[in-house]
C-alpha cells in the first residue's frame, strides 16, 4: 500500500519540478534572442548563397556564394548544438521577412542579380557584425559569448569579400 502512494507522489513531484529545471537551463532572454537571430541569418544567407551558386553571372561571385553557403551551414549546426545545450529553441525555417528578400532576389538575373546579391550580403553581414560584437561584449552566457567571439572573424571576412566584389564591379 505504501509503495502505491510513494511512487505516484514522487512522480508527481518530479514532473512538477521539470518546468523549473528546464527554465533554469535556458540562456538569458537576450542570449536566447541572439541565438535565434543567428540561426535565422544562417538559414537565410545559406539559401541566398545557394541561389547565387546557380544564378550568379561571374565565377568570383559563385565562388564567394559557395564559401558563404558552406560557412553559414556549418554555423547553423553549431548554433543548433549550442541552443540544445542551453535549452533554447531556434527557428527551423526562414521567416516571412526574409522570404520576401529571397523573392526579390529571385526576380533578378545576370549582373543585376550579382549586384543585388552582393549588396544583400554586405548589408546582412554588417548587421551581423554589430550583433555579434554586442553579444561577445555584453552577453550573459559564457558559451554564447565565446561562440560570438569565435564566429565574428568569419562574418567580417564575408563582409570584406562582398565589398571587394562590389568594388570590382564598379
Amino acid at each position: 500500500m505504501l509503495k502505491k502512494i510513494i511512487l505516484p507522489t514522487l512522480c508527481a513531484i518530479t514532473i512538477s519540478c521539470l518546468p523549473a529545471y528546464s527554465r533554469g537551463r535556458t540562456a538569458p532572454p537576450k542570449d536566447a534572442a541572439f541565438l535565434a537571430m543567428a540561426a535565422e541569418a544562417d538559414m537565410t544567407i545559406a539559401h541566398i548563397g545557394q541561389m547565387a551558386e546557380n544564378r550568379a553571372a561571374t565565377e568570383k561571385v559563385k565562388d564567394f556564394a559557395k564559401t558563404v553557403v558552406q560557412d553559414h551551414t556549418n554555423d547553423y549546426w553549431e548554433v543548433t548544438e549550442l541552443a540544445t545545450k542551453t535549452g533554447d529553441k531556434i527557428p527551423k525555417a526562414i521567416n516571412g521577412q526574409n522570404e520576401r528578400i529571397i523573392a526579390g532576389l529571385d526576380r533578378s538575373k545576370g549582373k543585376a542579380f550579382d549586384r543585388e546579391f552582393l549588396n544583400c550580403q554586405s548589408a546582412e553581414h554588417e548587421r551581423l557584425i554589430s550583433a555579434f560584437k554586442q553579444e561577445a561584449e555584453y552577453g550573459s552566457n559564457p558559451a554564447i559569448k565565446d561562440y560570438a567571439r569565435k564566429t565574428l572573424p568569419t562574418i567580417e571576412r564575408h563582409l570584406h569579400d562582398a565589398q571587394d566584389l562590389l568594388k570590382q564591379r564598379s
